[in-house]
């Protein structure tokens, strides 16, 4: 018996990989931000930690909520394709096997051939194989809106309890620094972790995360100083 050759992917892992890296780097740079605002203004340590409690938990719900509409929204237009393919092997199945064939054809094979795949695709699984070839609808890209809420949710909730831990063991007259330099390698790690999971350049990731997570805490540091400065 032949012994079966299984390769993975960094595709297979894609959706929740998104979900994932997405919820808790806005988890870091959101709270982190936030913590570092309202620390410019002067607010006292308590006002700072229930401030940053208040951004995890808001942000959290609100990342688990967006991912869930947005991924349903896909599920759904997902289900609508499916429901007039399915409809329309009922009505003109060699319609639908003259399609599939003239995909292999684009994809490569003999007339002849591709007409053969097509047939013994179908025979096998229709819809399966028009899912596949036709809609470009796979188990590992299909929509998964539970998933991947739950991955979001937990993820940011994960990222921004970083900055909160940083805030109750820093020193108070350094909380800033502490917050932003903690912050910075805290987002480092992650953009190398997930380049390295996705199959792409760690120290890009890195760079491109780092980057864009110390440009927001610096704005935000920037407001809170001006309105704290003003009131």
């Amino acid at each position: 018996m032949a012994s079966r050759h299984r390769e993975r992917h960094v595709t297979e892992r894609i959706g929740w990989l998104r979900a994932s890296v997405l919820g808790a780097n806005d988890g870091i740079v959101s709270t982190a931000s936030l913590v570092m605002g309202v620390a410019a203004a002067h607010a006292s340590s308590s006002a700072i930690l229930i401030a940053g409690m208040s951004g995890l938990v808001a942000g959290a719900m609100s990342m688990a909520a967006g991912e869930y509409v947005s991924v349903h929204s896909q599920a759904d237009s997902e289900n609508a394709e499916l429901a007039r393919e399915t409809m329309e092997l009922q009505t003109d199945v060699e319609g639908e096997r003259r399609e599939l064939a003239a995909i292999y054809v684009g994809r490569g094979l003999e007339p002849a051939l591709a007409r053969q795949v097509a047939e013994q695709l179908m025979a096998y699984d229709a819809l399966g194989a028009h899912k596949r070839d036709e809609l470009g609808i796979t188990e590992t890209l299909e929509a998964r809106p539970l998933q991947a809420a739950m991955a979001s949710a937990v993820s940011f909730a994960t990222g921004a309890a970083l900055p909160l831990v940083v805030v109750t063991l820093a020193p108070a007259s350094h909380l800033l620094p502490w917050v932003f330099v903690t912050a910075l390698v805290f987002l480092a790690a992650l953009g190398a972790l997930a380049a390295y999971a996705g199959g792409a350049n760690r120290r890009t990731g890195a760079m491109r995360i780092t980057l864009w997570g110390a440009l927001a805490m610096a704005v935000t540091t920037g407001v809170g100083m001006l309105f704290g400065g003003a009131a």
